[in-house]
């Protein structure tokens, strides 16, 4: 039913343990997901025979030797065995309530991206997957000492195959590319559908030693100025605010309709559609009437 592809780093030291937590996860996920691992990292290719994972050394490279988000989707896209696809970074943790949630859009949407936040948590060791608690515990730990991620960052994006092509040559692993996706799906009249209230992926927090040209000891550097380039300026970063339908327990539903999201809506607008600006333009003092009416009303009631 579902295509997982990814492009792990090298399999060593703390790396190496969570990225084998999050591969054994998705093993667990359903026994008939197709993954593919891209690129020729250190032991990539023993731990892709070890686990039976499909094998694909050849990916394109920037200057760096990072590793370039455009090729991996081309071609996963093209040799994939089922008609859902999933690119998800090789630290996330996935659980039992994600394809029951996949299959639950699948059955509405034709075509549509289904993202979410993550939850972070340190995890230093193998997490024991065999045991018939593991989900269980793994939530329990959550729970307890996990941080929810702000809506910026993403690191799961579920797809029908052949939804995406030309995707900018964006550096893996470094910053603005997935929020580009966001935009560009919504560009596209494709539903964004933001699935954090059904999802629960856990990422497994790790330093940026990959980044030799870290700026600040994260992902920013050279190569996530180029990303946000390539990406057309900050105008093309969206977020998980951005979705445009909400995945609950009780099905797909609209957004909750605020102020600051009808903001956000005009400058989405603008972006999506520049001749509109005009009409937008014409909105605006109405919209801060509304606000300032509505202040006066909640100050005139004394309304919290």
């Amino acid at each position: 039913m579902l295509t997982i592809f990814t492009i792990p780093k090298p399999f060593m030291g703390h790396v190496g343990i969570i990225q084998r937590n999050a591969i054994q996860s998705w093993l667990q996920v359903h026994p008939e997901c197709e993954i593919i691992f891209f690129g020729d990292d250190d032991k990539v290719d023993k731990v892709a025979a070890e686990f039976g994972i499909r094998h694909i050394p050849h990916v394109e490279r920037n200057e760096y030797g990072t590793p370039l988000i455009n090729s991996a989707f081309d071609i996963a896209q093209q040799i994939s065995t089922h008609q859902l696809m999933c690119y998800v970074n090789t630290d996330i943790i996935l659980l039992s309530d994600f394809l029951v949630a996949i299959q639950q859009v699948h059955e509405r949407k034709g075509r549509f991206l289904l993202i979410g936040q993550r939850w972070d948590v340190d995890l230093r060791r193998v997490w024991d997957l065999t045991k018939p608690d593991w989900e269980t515990k793994l939530r329990a730990y959550v729970t307890k000492v996990g941080t929810l991620h702000p809506p910026t960052g993403i690191d799961y994006f579920v797809f029908p195959r052949g939804q995406y092509c030309g995707i900018p040559p964006f550096a893996v692993g470094r910053p603005t590319w997935d929020n580009w996706l966001i935009y560009r799906t919504r560009f596209l009249h494709i539903p964004v559908i933001d699935a954090t209230d059904v999802i629960t992926v856990v990422h497994q927090n790790h330093g940026y030693e990959h980044v030799p040209q870290s700026v600040d000891g994260t992902y920013n550097g050279p190569e996530g100025n180029r990303n946000l380039e390539l990406a057309g300026g900050s105008s093309h970063v969206f977020v998980l605010q951005d979705a445009n339908r909400i995945l609950t327990p009780q099905g797909l539903k609209g957004p909750k309709l605020t102020i600051a999201r009808l903001r956000r809506q005009m400058n989405i607008l603008l972006i999506l559609h520049p001749r509109l600006r005009s009409v937008v333009e014409c909105i605006r003092p109405l919209m801060r009437l509304a606000r300032a009416s509505y202040r006066q009303t909640k100050k005139f009631f004394n309304i919290k």
